[in-house]
């Protein structure tokens, strides 16, 4: 029986071929794409700095696990150890934990969760649950994690209705987008492996890597917006783009305006 430490002891392969390109790194494309996620951490940190200033902790925390999940995702793919596998996925779990934990809005707390502490321990009480779920049938994590997905974006929805600012909008609108296309890799790369091997282009993988961070690129300024609106009551949120207006392609980030006035 194989180490769980060992190379491709995980019950998961994707489509890239193995040990390709490099005789140590068994899917290259799907292990250096994780790169995004070392870009994308900084970049949130460096362009809400005044959210950061005001309410440091929420942002510090969860860009840190950014960084651990594209570390794990990169020893997952480099290895496909069941090791790799699952922090890999526990990874993402907790920092999607972490995310709730802080950014979740009081508003739609159940009625039986009084304070954001006593929320604090409902996520962690299921989030450890969820960690011990996820040794019965590793193979279903990662569907029941994108699953996940679609509560933000039935979150996100039920917030714009009540938003006329259009460049929130706008901003929510592209990560749709990016998020959509982020799926359509991750389901192509899981379903049709056979097609694009047939073809020679097993790198859909790789493409999620890349598309999901920008998702996220514009998903955690969405999330700090409509923390700000509930949280910091004597801040108005103002959305702005790097690095202008003007650009064709830009980045959305928050910065903070006194006195509020109800978006």
């Amino acid at each position: 029986m194989p180490s769980i430490f060992s190379y491709e002891s995980a019950e998961v392969d994707w489509c890239e071929s193995n040990f390709v390109r490099s005789a140590v790194i068994a899917e290259y494309y799907n292990t250096i794409s994780n790169v995004s996620f070392f870009l994308l951490s900084p970049a949130l940190l460096y362009l809400n700095r005044e959210y950061c200033q005001k309410k440091a902790v929420p942002l510090y925390f969860v860009s840190g696990l950014l960084l651990l999940v594209g570390a794990f995702s990169m020893y997952f793919h480099m290895t496909l150890s069941y090791v790799g596998q699952l922090l890999d996925e526990l990874s993402i779990l907790w920092t999607l934990a972490v995310a709730y934990s802080f950014w979740y809005p009081q508003a739609y707390f159940p009625k039986c969760i009084k304070t954001r502490r006593h929320f604090f321990w409902l996520t962690g009480i299921t989030t450890v649950i969820s960690t011990l779920m996820s040794f019965v049938k590793p193979t279903l994590n990662a569907y029941a994690l994108n699953c996940v997905a679609f509560h933000l974006l039935y979150m996100t929805r039920k917030e714009l209705k009540k938003c006329n600012d259009k460049r929130v909008h706008r901003m929510a609108a592209v990560m749709v987008m990016w998020w959509a296309l982020a799926i359509t890799s991750w389901i192509s790369d899981r379903w049709l492996c056979w097609l694009w091997q047939a073809i020679n282009f097993p790198y859909f993988h790789s493409f999620w890597h890349v598309l999901i961070a920008l998702s996220l690129l514009y998903c955690c300024p969405l999330v700090i917006y409509f923390d700000v609106t509930y949280e910091m009551p004597s801040f108005k949120p103002k959305l702005e783009y790097w690095p202008s207006d003007s650009w064709p392609v830009v980045v959305p980030y928050v910065t903070l305006e006194e006195p509020h006035k109800q978006c």
